[in-house]
């Protein structure tokens, strides 16, 4: 949902998704002098509160030392920055949002003329779309105020441990077990591919379904797999019976859906990022997409059955290929599609490079695996407006085609960093506030606390999403998104799915949402990070603490800047 409103200079634009409002503020130049920043309040009207919204960064004149890890009002210390989200929405709620710019002296401050706009939160569950992310940031400034920075297996205490994996699951693993257990009679059928799969719920549910329903399971059994920690747990949870290996068909088989069916008809499809374990549930960032209708789930099931005779690779990408041809050009307004692999060609993947291409107005990307070489060209062409790349590590060397960052396509260059050097670029990499940085007493980082994580991942630890959205904004937005990492790996040798939704400005601001607030989360980290390195943990200057002038807002008005694109980005 999208609201906006304005009062004499002072703008305001809202987008809701379901955990997630997105803020955006402007000011004409008379209302800009002086300007030290907006004060956020939030009347929730489903629950009856009313309150100013919190945030970290405060005037060194007025607090200059706060305590670790707490939280200060945006009325006494307003928020620097033209665009800023609340990540503590409830979905389903009713909110007022009331924004107060501040002028004057931070001690003394005097407000401007505010704003109002009125917005309702989008349930996970939309209708035709069912969309469920995890928390993703165990790593946290929140996890570390809740539960004591203590990782969620190590939590003594039974109901303060189970707190915290709800938290960290945030939906996910219900919404999982919920899709699972709609198959409850003999008029009901389940039909899942699997990657990792060995979170014990997940297996015991699918274990209940089978009383009554008939359900089968596709799972990874390649020699070199992950079927190791898979069977272990199928013994356990006492579903042998239920499952079909896929043992040489595939470079790996990497799904991670589920296809219900009604009196033989399928119905719905569960897809996404999320593998079936505690790792993918409650540790990195992960979404579970539930889309209900008849002829993706029908192109689901089809290609399941042809997962389930574990074919060669060469046959199987012939047949996906046959069956659902590569995309081209944009896809139809309000249509969703599915593509599958493996494939006889890279058409799919230099597919989603078209459509990058085609961007006029914004791009996220995230990466959880780094940038194939045939995506790289596109974001090393610089563009009138923001990309958003989020990535789980800088490290990624490839070869790729001639462009000025690389002329010498036999060499390997890094992708990452010539990406990030492209003005209208925004990027950010998965990081945790460690040690060293909230050590850093000699500046402004005594506020935070250090961070830790789950423990639960050591391959990836921050980022599993494997999504890009386009021109999300706009009337006709584009999502893709499922299990397949935007690589030639996962369009012409692994099991990989992608759900195609255009023209669905729900689910497109649902994803917005979801991906400002990671790229928000880790952004941050990153910017510390640099500061801190090779300064022996230290922050010798100024930057962490809100300025005492309208100083901040310089480089927001710097026309073609960054800043300046993102003011009028989400204004």
């Amino acid at each position: 949902m999208r609201k906006q409103g304005s009062n004499a200079g002072i703008s305001l634009h809202a987008i809701s998704g379901t955990n997630v409002v997105f803020l955006g503020f402007d000011v004409t130049d008379e209302r800009r002098d002086g300007l030290l920043g907006f004060a956020v309040r939030r009347s929730d009207l489903t629950e009856g509160e009313d309150y100013w919204l919190n945030s970290f960064r405060t005037f060194e004149a007025t607090l200059p030392n706060p305590k670790p890890g707490s939280l200060v009002s945006t009325a006494d210390h307003p928020v620097q920055a033209f665009s800023w989200g609340d990540y503590t929405a409830k979905p389903g709620h009713k909110y007022t949002y009331t924004v107060d710019p501040k002028y004057g002296a931070p001690a003394a401050m005097t407000d401007g003329p505010s704003v109002s706009v009125d917005i309702e939160t989008l349930n996970e569950d939309i209708g035709d779309h069912a969309i469920y992310f995890n928390r993703g940031v165990a790593g946290s400034q929140a996890y570390a105020r809740k539960f004591g920075n203590v990782a969620p297996d190590d939590i003594a205490d039974p109901a303060l441990k189970g707190k915290a994996f709800a938290w960290l699951s945030r939906g996910l693993e219900e919404a999982l077990l919920k899709f699972i257990g709609q198959a409850n009679g003999p008029d009901y059928a389940l039909r899942a591919s699997v990657y990792e799969f060995n979170h014990l719920p997940a297996l015991q549910a699918f274990g209940e379904a089978a009383k009554s329903a008939d359900v089968k399971i596709i799972y990874d059994r390649r020699a070199n797999g992950p079927f190791v920690e898979s069977e272990a747990a199928i013994a356990k949870a006492g579903i042998a019976s239920l499952m079909i290996p896929r043992k040489v068909g595939s470079a790996i088989s990497h799904n991670k859906f589920i296809v219900l069916l009604h009196k033989g008809k399928p119905i719905e499809v569960w897809t996404g990022s999320t593998n079936f374990t505690a790792a993918g549930i409650y540790g990195q960032s992960n979404v579970g997409h539930i889309v209900r209708d008849e002829a993706v789930a029908q192109a689901y099931l089809d290609y399941w059955t042809r997962l389930s005779a574990d074919p060669p690779i060469k046959d199987l990408a012939r047949d996906n290929s046959a069956k659902l041809a590569n995309p081209t050009g944009a896809p139809p307004a309000n249509s969703v599609s599915a593509i599958f692999s493996p494939r006889a060609d890279n058409g799919a993947l230099e597919w989603y490079g078209e459509r990058m291409g085609a961007a006029t107005q914004s791009l996220g990307f995230t990466a959880a695996f780094g940038i194939s070489s045939t995506l790289s060209p596109v974001l090393l062409e610089n563009k009138d407006f923001l990309r958003f790349i989020l990535v789980e590590t800088e490290g990624n060397k490839a070869r790729g085609k001639p462009t000025p960052a690389n002329p010498n396509p036999k060499s390997q260059f890094d992708i990452f960093s010539d990406i990030a050097k492209v003005p209208n670029n925004r990027t950010a990499v998965g990081s945790v506030l460690g040690k060293s940085t909230s050590d850093a007493v000699g500046g402004e980082l005594q506020h935070w606390v250090e961070e830790r994580l789950t423990g639960l991942n050591t391959h990836v630890k921050y980022l599993h999403t494997k999504y890009m959205f386009v021109d999300a904004m706009t009337d006709n937005p584009l999502v893709i998104s499922g299990s397949a990492n935007f690589s030639g790996a996962s369009t012409t040798s692994n099991d990989e799915n992608m759900i195609v939704v255009q023209g669905n400005t729900d689910v497109a601001d649902i994803f917005l949402g979801e991906f400002m607030r990671l790229f928000d989360h880790f952004y941050f980290r990153q910017t510390i990070q640099k500061q801190t390195a090779g300064a022996g943990g230290k922050v010798a200057d100024k930057s962490f603490y809100l300025a005492p002038d309208s100083s901040w807002t310089e480089r927001y008005f710097d026309a073609g800047s960054r800043k300046f694109m993102e003011r009028k980005l989400f204004a």
